[in-house]
């Protein structure tokens, strides 16, 4: 059985192809074998992935995983296979806060370009610094919370100007 993830707005098709000796998953018809390693630090993970050492932390937000890597935070979901919208549920056209919290830095405006994973709004939760990317090209059509503003979980901090299919 193959899920489909979203990471960052990004769908992959995974599977558990191998449990023993070691974990390996089949990512978008690619296999990577995984093994834990002895944690670097609290509340953080090492995992060989084909035999790179990876350190990660990581926090459960509701349905969703919020994966700390090598500076950058990555929003990972399963992907509702009944739902139209196709990178798990999430309109492409809106960024969420995947929790509450506080925004440290805007860093686009409206009428910005904006490129896919670009980082639109900074945000704080729980000590944790979250960068909330643009899930799509486009345009910034507003963002909805000034530096030092507070929000709620799942609240939208930015709006994208809704694609034009052109078919």
């Amino acid at each position: 059985m193959s899920l489909k993830l979203a990471l960052d707005g990004k769908v992959h098709e995974v599977s558990i192809t191998r449990r023993r000796p070691h974990l390996t998953l089949r990512i978008d018809g690619v296999d990577h074998e995984l093994t834990e390693l002895p944690a670097a630090g609290r509340g953080s993970t090492t995992m060989a992935i084909g035999g790179h050492a990876v350190t990660f932390a990581r926090a459960s937000v509701a349905d969703r995983q919020m994966l700390r890597l090598a500076g950058r935070t990555f929003d990972v979901g399963v992907v509702d296979p009944f739902s139209r919208s196709g990178a798990g549920g999430a309109s492409l056209d809106v960024v969420k806060a995947p929790m509450p919290g506080a925004v440290i830095s805007v860093h686009r405006n409206a009428g910005d370009r904006v490129a896919r994973g670009e980082v639109l709004v900074t945000i704080e939760s729980m000590k944790l610094q979250t960068a909330l990317p643009s899930p799509r090209d486009g345009i910034v059509a507003a963002v909805h919370r000034s530096a030092g503003e507070t929000f709620e979980k799942d609240e939208v901090i930015a709006t994208l100007e809704p694609q034009v299919d052109e078919g």
